[in-house]
């Protein structure tokens, strides 16, 4: 018999990021399609979880829930578990003493960004304190700690010393991602207007984006802003010369909802600078929506040339050419580079990852 890789899904029943939970899910059916001969994929998961993945071998549930599955891990306490190759796609791993060389043991954990180190502020206290005590513990145990780009990779090396240990696997954008027939209907539902762009960044980094929607002559429709923060981003838009009737805010979306609010806009915004995987971004590429970003290492290497990526001073400039002049060319340019990026392609390099270790 090969190998068996462990792979932890959290967010099952209790889901505290959308976006990590959907990139678990769909990393674990890559690596179940991606399996090499004799090997086999199992999953750990909290009391309560199901697990709906064609092909899944053991499961392990364990004890307790999610919640409390995150603070005893912080502490080291991981009864219940099991040894074996183990892959967590979040922080959230069983990082204990383990004996790679003689038990085979191995666990790798996978951070998407580095918020809690570059913007706490954007944070609750108690998801930076875990953040970086998860981060602390993986320097201790973890045989390895995957990130999405080398960017990140450089910057993660200045935060922690992990050395060698860091490895580079691109994420994908989600698998259920589509235009959908009634991607119009739900545009309706949402009350989208019917020319826009969409923007998404901290509410302290949006002005840029709104000015984009200044000189481009487009209503401006910010997603995934947090509860409460509507009036606040009304008058940064109106301050940035966005009338605030033509800027409108919108909360966390589902894959659908967000997939019909992207695919019907003239261009996307990232004005978000943190180090990090740039979801938003990587979703409209591979819907062929032209994108326009602040300049980022991450940005830099995730995008490259599906899009435009410029300093927050020109982006209206750029803005204005991605919705206008430029579009027909954005449009091919980011549905070529969405194709780099796929869950299978990414369970490949995790299989391999695991291999040389």
């Amino acid at each position: 018999m090969g190998a068996r890789l462990r792979v932890v899904l959290d967010q099952l029943v209790h889901v505290v990021d959308p976006d990590q939970a959907a990139a678990s899910r769909d990393l674990a059916a890559g690596l179940i399609q991606t399996a090499p001969p004799n090997c086999a994929v199992d999953a750990i998961v909290p009391t309560g979880a199901q697990v709906a993945l064609r092909g899944i071998g053991e499961v392990r549930t364990l004890a307790v829930g999610r919640r409390e599955l995150a603070a005893s891990w912080q502490l080291g306490i991981a009864p219940g578990v099991g040894g074996g190759l183990i892959h967590a796609p979040t922080l959230l791993a069983p990082l204990v003493r383990h004996d790679r060389v003689h038990d085979n043991d191995q666990t790798t954990v996978t951070v998407w960004d580095l918020r809690a180190w570059e913007a706490p502020s954007q944070l609750s206290r108690g998801t930076v304190a875990w953040r970086r005590g998860m981060l602390r513990r993986a320097v201790k145990h973890a045989d390895a700690v995957v990130v999405p780009s080398h960017s990140m990779a450089e910057h993660l090396s200045g935060v922690a010393k992990l050395g060698d240990r860091i490895r580079v696997i691109a994420g994908a954008p989600p698998a259920d991602l589509a235009s959908a027939a009634d991607a119009s209907s739900r545009r309706d539902a949402l009350d989208l207007p019917a020319d826009y762009l969409v923007l998404a960044g901290p509410e302290d980094t949006l002005e840029a984006g709104f000015r984009g929607a200044v000189a481009a002559g487009l209503d401006a429709v910010v997603i995934g802003a947090e509860e409460g923060t509507e009036p606040r981003l009304a008058e940064i838009a109106a301050a940035s010369g966005l009338p605030e009737r033509r800027a409108h805010i919108r909360g966390v979306l589902d894959v659908r909802d967000r997939a019909a609010a992207l695919g019907g806009a003239r261009a996307f915004v990232s004005t978000d600078p943190v180090t990090g995987w740039p979801w938003r971004a990587v979703e409209a590429m591979a819907l062929g929506i032209p994108v326009v970003a602040v300049e980022s290492g991450c940005h830099r290497d995730v995008i490259a040339d599906g899009g435009v990526v410029v300093a927050a001073g020109d982006l209206p400039e750029a803005v204005e050419d991605a919705a206008g002049a430029g579009a027909d060319r954005l449009r091919v340019l980011a549905t070529d580079r969405s194709r780099a990026f796929s869950w299978a392609s990414a369970a490949e390099r995790v299989w391999s990852l695991h291999a040389d270790l």
